[in-house]
């Protein structure tokens, strides 16, 4: 059918008429921020390097401390565990990985040829680690546990270290796992993490960083970025790793968005859900879903549960999803009792009050 010329023109001139920009993101109060920027002139808030705040994907509040900028790669300590995580993820969503079911034992022939391995152990998955509620005797808040993390770093082999662990034990006062929330005994066992990245190295057939950045960092935009490997080179995917705050927050950003970056799904949507929701109880209340925490805070007499990466020295990622925001709070408080305290206290008596 042909149109006819008034028509056909009027198609035209509605075919070009330039497209409604997409609406700007609420600004935050900046009475709330400069009070915030006060607060840490004065020394209230101590060795803080960076507060951003981004909202529907675009930074509206970005301030740098003590030294850093933009360009600044922050050590985030142990929220690389929740990249690592994120990793399990995009691992699984190309195939790489058939899920989290899958056996850690099952990646290291080597080692299971030589060693015994108790039958409880050789069932340990991939998100017995992912939830911190493995059966190996494994706790960084007990100077005495034999999986504890300072332990390890002065072995010369990490990986055999964590893989001979012995099985947990539970004493009378302590709480079985089909006695506790979720039906997992939770400890923060960051050997737990550090061997989730060398199945990862085992799955994919890359280093960490290598994966990281084809899986993660390219596809995201993110140019610099710092790994650390153990004394036998396995990527280090428990702590250390290094990003700039506006790369972190599009680590959020992805999270936030299920997974899915500019019209791309880097990890699967129903992998999201799962770490981000409750799989274990921590031993301070607060949740924790695969490598991610769910903080249990209260702002303005609200309680609230937010998401986020968690590192120490009080680094931080939160995800806002009310808000449609990721707030980052980098912190140099590196085993400071105030640490973890005064960056949440940023994130609930600052910016979340200034995006209301």
């Amino acid at each position: 059918m042909r149109l006819r010329p008034f028509l056909a023109g009027l198609l035209l001139c509605v075919c070009l008429l330039p497209l409604p920009a997409p609406a700007a993101p609420a600004r935050p109060d900046p009475d709330r921020l400069l009070a915030l920027e006060q607060a840490i002139a004065r020394d209230e808030f101590k060795q803080i390097r960076s507060v951003l705040l981004q909202v529907d994907g675009q930074v509206v509040y970005e301030r740098y401390f003590n030294g850093a900028d933009a360009d600044t790669l922050q050590d985030v300590r142990s929220a690389t565990k929740s990249v690592t995580a994120l990793l399990v993820g995009a691992a699984i969503g190309e195939g790489r990985l058939p899920g989290v079911q899958a056996r850690i034992y099952d990646y290291f022939p080597t080692f299971t040829a030589h060693h015994a391995v108790d039958p409880r152990l050789r069932a340990t998955t991939v998100q017995d680690l992912l939830t911190m509620s493995s059966l190996w005797e494994c706790d960084d808040e007990n100077p005495f546990s034999s999986g504890n993390e300072e332990r390890m770093y002065v072995s010369e082999r990490w990986l055999d270290f964590a893989l001979s662990l012995p099985v947990k034990g539970f004493a009378p006062w302590m709480t079985r796992p089909q006695d506790s929330p979720h039906g997992r005994a939770f400890a923060y066992c960051t050997a737990d993490s550090f061997v989730l990245g060398a199945v990862l190295e085992q799955a994919t057939g890359q280093a960490l960083a290598d994966y990281a950045a084809q899986a993660l960092e390219r596809p995201l935009g993110i140019t610099g970025s710092h790994w650390n490997r153990s004394p036998e080179g396995i990527g280090m995917g428990g702590g250390g790793t290094r990003y700039r705050s506006r790369d972190l927050a599009r680590l959020g950003q992805l999270v936030l968005d299920g997974g899915r970056w500019q019209g791309r799904q880097l990890v699967p949507r129903d992998y999201i859900a799962a770490m981000v929701s409750p799989q274990a109880r921590a031993g301070d209340g607060s949740d924790y879903g695969y490598q991610w925490w769910g903080l249990q805070l209260d702002s303005a007499g609200t309680p609230q549960t937010v998401w986020a990466m968690s590192g120490n020295g009080g680094n931080y990622v939160f995800l806002l999803p009310q808000q449609r925001a990721v707030a980052v709070v980098t912190s140099q408080a590196y085993n400071r009792s105030f640490a973890h305290p005064q960056s949440r206290r940023i994130l609930t008596d600052f910016l979340l009050p200034a995006l209301r």
